[in-house]
């Protein structure tokens, strides 16, 4: 529902409480049905490897409390939309990110029902919350067969295909973090070797630079060095564009994609990336429904996880 006000400006009265949880930070807004953040409304509590899972429990609930004492009188709030790294158990709403070690199966749903009660809650990977994003609102606008990616402290995907979202029967369908790729060894904390996580996220890109001799300490670092043209730094970052397209060209391969958006914090170490990206899925030269596919950065900046985990809401009737 629209009204408008005095000022003739276009506002919505129907908001869903998004939520977004991750390795580093639990974050939540009141997002309206155009997709847009609610000015005002917005909290992020840190999370990380180093938090108990109390600690853990009590950024979230923190983080909807606040955010849900900004909705303005006279608004509906439609329900709750979680988008959580993966793995996750829809079925049961359990969640066991793999770089939160000390939650495993740990019941997210129901603790965002007793703190927001009386609501429908919505709970998917955050992978595929940041694809619903992008269709919306953000870069694959327009197509149908889209996977959406976050290369940021993990790498995360999720994929719409023929107009809906797919999320398979755990929920975690286009987990393309843990696609393994060709040519790399690098082991990985779900027990694989050369995932494209293990290789190509943030911290895994630093610290290979590291054991090459490079000094920097983080993603931030190692984008100023590259700037500067410090081998290295160059080095790392066409590994870490290498594998990521080698695990395109591979989704692309089995879902027949027409465009990939990739979001998150590592994505924008440099503009680069994406080239070297593009490179690695230009090699399937005999296959051109791989080649075609489009790569492009996320239109959403760091909203999109949570303008998709409100498009769990108010875009319901996509969600397989």
């Amino acid at each position: 529902m629209t009204t408008t006000t005095a000022t003739g400006e276009t506002t919505t009265k129907n908001l869903a409480l998004a939520i977004d949880i991750g390795g580093t930070k639990a974050e939540a807004a009141l997002v309206d049905s155009n997709g847009q953040v609610v000015p005002g409304s917005r909290f992020r509590r840190p999370t990380g490897a180093g938090s108990t899972s109390d600690e853990l429990a009590a950024a979230v609930r923190s983080v909807l409390t606040d955010a849900l004492a900004t909705r303005a009188a006279g608004t509906d709030l439609l329900g709750v939309g979680v988008g959580s790294a993966g793995p996750i158990t829809v079925a049961r709403g359990l969640v066991s990110p793999l770089n939160l070690a000390v939650w495993r199966d740990f019941p997210l749903r129901q603790l965002v029902v007793d703190s927001v009660p009386d609501v429908p809650v919505t709970m998917r990977m955050d992978g595929e919350c940041i694809t619903l994003a992008e269709h919306w609102v953000g870069a694959a606008v327009g197509y149908d067969n889209v996977m959406g990616m976050i290369v940021s402290t993990g790498i995360g995907g999720g994929l719409i295909l023929e107009g809906s979202a797919i999320a398979g029967p755990t929920g975690n369908a286009g987990h393309i973090g843990h696609v393994e790729v060709g040519g790399f060894d690098d082991p990985c904390l779900c027990g694989g070797i050369g995932c494209v996580e293990a290789i190509a996220s943030g911290p895994k890109t630093v610290a290979w630079a590291n054991r090459q001799g490079w000094t920097g300490a983080r993603g931030e670092d190692l984008a100023a060095a590259y700037a500067a043209g410090d081998p290295i730094a160059i080095s790392a970052v066409e590994r870490s564009g290498r594998a990521i397209g080698q695990a395109i060209a591979s989704a692309a391969a089995l879902d027949d994609l027409d465009i990939v958006a990739i979001g998150g914090g590592f994505s924008r170490v440099t503009p680069d990336l994406f080239r070297f990206i593009r490179a690695a899925i230009a090699k399937r030269v005999a296959f051109g429904f791989v080649t075609k596919v489009k790569v492009v950065p996320s239109a959403l900046s760091d909203a999109g996880p949570l303008i998709g985990s409100a498009a769990l809401i108010h875009r319901a009737e996509m969600i397989a």
